[in-house]
């Protein structure tokens, strides 16, 4: 599944990037009847609306059509992020310093894998997260999930401000 969500990723990234968006995450799932999932957003960081998606299936479909990454008969599902985000790139975990994000490790780091506080920011390729008892430094290469969690301020500086606004410090 990695190798397809990769040859996906690196089909389709030009395209979006020419339409104006960005690729946030590629999965895929499902059995027999599988689900390509791409999920997208806008490079001006502007709301994403049910018709930027149709327009992003649409110039994704043929694409994907031609090239045939994935065998057999699949379903494409595009998708924004939303507002309780993944957080999928390096930038993400820079945007976002101040929210309250829920990481998942490969390994066991600090005697978990699972972490749940505000984001405090990157370097080096290292996400430091505030637990509030601890603040712990998890390599990127380390983290399998990432997500925002959805909280009032979350809320408030999505719809107050719009996520142009987001990528400014918070504390």
């Amino acid at each position: 599944m990695n190798q397809i969500r990769e040859r996906v990723a690196a089909l389709i990234t030009e395209s979006l990037e020419g339409m104006g968006y960005e690729l946030v995450r590629v999965q895929v799932s499902g059995g027999t009847h599988q689900v390509l999932q791409v999920m997208a957003e806008r490079v001006d960081g502007a709301a994403m609306t049910v018709d930027h998606c149709t327009e992003i299936s649409h110039g994704l479909s043929a694409l994907l059509d031609a090239e045939d990454p994935i065998a057999g008969a699949y379903t494409l599902e595009v998708s924004s992020p939303g507002i309780d985000r993944p957080l999928t790139r390096l930038r993400d975990f820079e945007r976002f310093v101040g929210f309250e994000a829920r990481i998942e490790t490969r390994d066991v780091i600090a005697g978990r894998r699972r972490f749940k506080g505000k984001l405090l920011g990157l370097a080096a390729g290292v996400v430091s997260i505030d637990l509030e008892e601890e603040t712990v430094r998890l390599p990127f290469e380390a983290i399998a999930k990432a997500r925002l969690v959805l909280t009032d301020e979350l809320i408030a500086a999505s719809g107050a401000a719009g996520p142009q606004a987001w990528g400014g410090e918070r504390q």
